[in-house]
């Protein structure tokens, strides 16, 4: 029976990630930051009212959708994030840190840049972290990156982009030196941090 999300309301679920896990190295710590996005995936379907049940991926690690529902993860060393939506969504998560001109001119062109003057830092990864949840959306991988685009900035924590002619609303969520962004598409968005003294109790 499809489930439907509560009130057009999204609810991403962001974990802080314990020492023990942030400590691990190679396959052992991707396997501890997946189960942990898994953790923050669950928070947020209990939170939109869903039951989460088996989730899988295909062939090409793409999410499958369940019951109407889409659903998208993240992990990176310190913090993870899920969310389940009722619409082709996706969520990631970066930290705040110096770029090389480089990397800046190869997320975003001129006039994407020319967007605002606000800290370059933060519109970096605003910036990659939209283009992100964009592509983890539609299905596609890193190499659709060409054909994303800034197409305007809403406000200090929102934006909209363009991938192959369709229009995707991004919100974003700055913490302790790091960006999430979603897409939104319409939606409201409330955003849950659990720190990591509290991920036993969840």
């Amino acid at each position: 029976m499809k489930q439907t999300i509560k009130n057009k309301v999204l609810f991403p679920v962001i974990l802080e990630v314990p020492e023990y896990e942030k400590n691990l190295k190679g396959r052992k710590k991707v396997e501890a930051l997946s189960a942990l996005a898994r953790v923050a995936l669950e928070i947020s379907s209990v939170k939109s009212g869903v039951n989460l049940g088996c989730i899988k991926k295909n062939e090409d690690g793409v999410p499958v959708p369940f019951d109407g529902n889409f659903w998208s993860v993240t992990h990176k060393t310190e913090y993870v994030g899920g969310v389940i939506a009722q619409m082709e969504t996706g969520i990631d998560i970066e930290k705040i840190k110096p770029c090389s001109k480089a990397l800046c001119n190869k997320i975003a062109g001129p006039q994407e840049w020319a967007l605002s003057d606000s800290d370059r830092e933060i519109l970096f990864f605003r910036f990659w972290t939209s283009k992100e949840a964009v592509l983890k959306a539609a299905g596609t991988g890193i190499s659709g990156l060409s054909g994303c685009r800034i197409e305007k900035i809403l406000c200090d924590n929102s934006l909209i982009v363009n991938f192959n002619n369709k229009i995707w609303e991004i919100k974003h969520y700055l913490f302790s030196d790091h960006i999430a962004s979603v897409v939104a598409n319409g939606f409201d968005i409330e955003w849950t941090l659990v720190n990591r003294n509290s991920i036993l109790a969840v």
